[in-house]
Order: structure tokens, then C-alpha cells, then sequence
């Protein structure tokens, strides 16, 4: 029987670029957090690798090596018929591929008990903090990981469809020696931790604005939360919001006056 895994979305609920090293990896302090919906992997002994893209967002999904769900599986040196359903858009800033990689490992541990023996890096910087899948502060080149207890955050992700690459967003940085976020608060009650958030950066979100100007009307589409703000370099965007039902509201409204962007209520935590 095939063995499946959830793969969460990923939220940057703040990024802050605090230099580059010499080998051009950029150097980052990020507070994360993962989200109730997302993709769902299934994977299957198979005398071969394989992959199946299927579900409502899986058009241009690439279903070959090129998706690091198929990378996942060789590097575990596994042979599987994985299958990905896809429902978060791809490439859009809140970890979609690097979340299904970390689910098909967890998976693929799972149906042959066996773990991963390989830096988690080389299938890019946010597969760490994906495989460990809880709120986290993540620095470094994304190896470094604080666990954190965050209170349940209702929300509202917003994606306009649009590309955006994170190669061009990074070169667009003013600059690339800012501050690191400050520490959190000893309180974590809601308005406590919003305060702290309020004051922290996405450092890529003007830059990916440059790029991509519909960014700016998607978090004025979120205006009436409590903190809007672009989720890693884009292009969804998030909203916090009160309780579920206002999230639900604020989704439903967005939705029928934007009927072409994705838009989703879940819970951040």
C-alpha cells in the first residue's frame, strides 16, 4: 500500500537578508511557519522512479528529475512511484516544491524505514526547516533552526499568479547587510507577538514589487488585517487576521473580486 505525507505551505511571516557569503549563498534570518493546507505525496515500491502530478494546481508541474520530489527519491537511493497533489501554486514563495521534497522523504522513511544520510541543502535552503515542519526561526543559508511555540495565526494567502523570480529579486536588494530580526518576546499572546511582527522586514518585498507591481494590490486586497506582508520572495502574500471566520470572509471576498488569483484560509502556526 502506498504511504503518504502531508506537505504543508511554508510562510516567511518575516524575512530579514543579512549579508552574502563568498560563495554568493545569501545569509538570512527568517521566522516560519507552516500552514493546515497544502500538497499531498503517496509514494509506492516501483522497480523505477516515477512521477504523477495530479490535482487542481498541477499544470506545469514538471513530472520528471527536474522536481525535487524525483531528486528527493534518488538521493534517499530509493526507487518509488511517487505521487504529488498538487494544490499550492508552484514557485510561489511560500516553499511548494521544497515541502513536497521534505514529505516525500518523510514518506519514503517511512515505507522502508529507513532515513536520509545526505545534507538536506544540496535540495536547497528551505528544505531543513520543511523537513522539520513547525514554526521555526531559520538563519544562515537555512541550516541553522530555533524551534518557537507560535499562537495559532487564522489567516489568508493570497498568490496572483504571476512569476516571480527569486534570482532577480535578490539582485534587486539595496542591500544586502541589514539588520537581523529582533528577538522575540518572552509573551507569546496574539497581540504581543503581533506587535514584535509588525516591527520586523520582508526585506525581498519591495524588490519583488519592482518586479511584479501586482504584489502591492495584493496586500492592499488584505488591508483590513491585522499585518499583511509578502511571504518569501514572492509572489503570495499573507494576511492575520482575528479569528477563522473573519479569515474566511476576508478569503471569500478576495476571491469574487479577484476570481483569476488563488486565495486560501488556513491556520499559521
Amino acid at each position: 500500500m502506498p504511504t503518504e505525507a502531508f506537505a504543508p505551505a511554508k510562510v516567511n511571516l518575516a524575512l530579514h537578508v543579512t549579508g552574502r557569503r563568498d560563495d554568493g549563498y545569501h545569509l538570512l534570518d527568517s521566522l516560519v511557519a507552516f500552514a493546515d493546507i497544502g500538497d499531498r505525496i503517496a509514494v509506492a515500491h516501483a522497480p523505477e522512479t516515477r512521477l504523477t502530478v495530479t490535482g487542481p494546481r498541477a499544470g506545469g508541474v514538471p513530472a520528471d528529475a527536474r522536481n525535487l520530489c524525483w531528486r528527493a527519491a534518488e538521493l534517499h537511493g530509493t526507487h518509488a512511484h511517487i505521487t504529488l497533489e498538487k494544490h499550492l501554486p508552484a514557485a510561489a514563495g511560500i516553499g511548494g516544491g521544497s515541502s513536497d521534497a521534505a514529505a516525500t522523504l518523510r514518506a519514503l522513511e517511512a515505507l522502508t524505514g529507513r532515513g536520509t544520510d545526505f545534507d538536506p541543502l544540496v535540495l536547497g535552503a528551505d528544505l531543513p526547516v520543511c523537513l522539520y515542519a513547525r514554526a521555526a526561526r531559520m538563519q544562515g543559508i537555512g541550516e541553522a533552526l530555533t524551534p518557537l511555540d507560535l499562537p495559532p495565526l487564522p489567516a489568508v494567502l493570497v498568490n496572483p499568479g504571476v512569476e516571480v523570480p527569486t534570482g532577480p529579486v535578490f539582485a534587486a536588494l539595496p542591500s544586502r547587510e541589514n539588520p537581523p530580526m529582533t528577538d522575540m518576546p518572552v509573551a507569546r499572546d496574539r497581540q504581543t507577538f503581533l506587535g514584535w511582527l509588525a516591527a520586523q522586514r520582508n526585506d525581498l518585498q519591495a524588490p519583488a514589487i519592482g518586479l511584479q507591481p501586482v504584489i502591492a494590490q495584493v496586500i492592499d486586497a488584505l488591508r483590513d488585517a491585522d499585518l499583511a506582508r509578502m511571504s518569501g520572495s514572492g509572489a503570495t502574500c499573507f494576511g492575520l487576521y482575528p479569528v477563522q471566520g473573519a479569515a474566511e470572509r476576508a478569503a471569500g471576498r478576495i476571491a469574487a473580486r479577484h476570481p483569476g488569483w488563488w486565495t486560501a484560509a488556513c491556520t499559521l502556526g
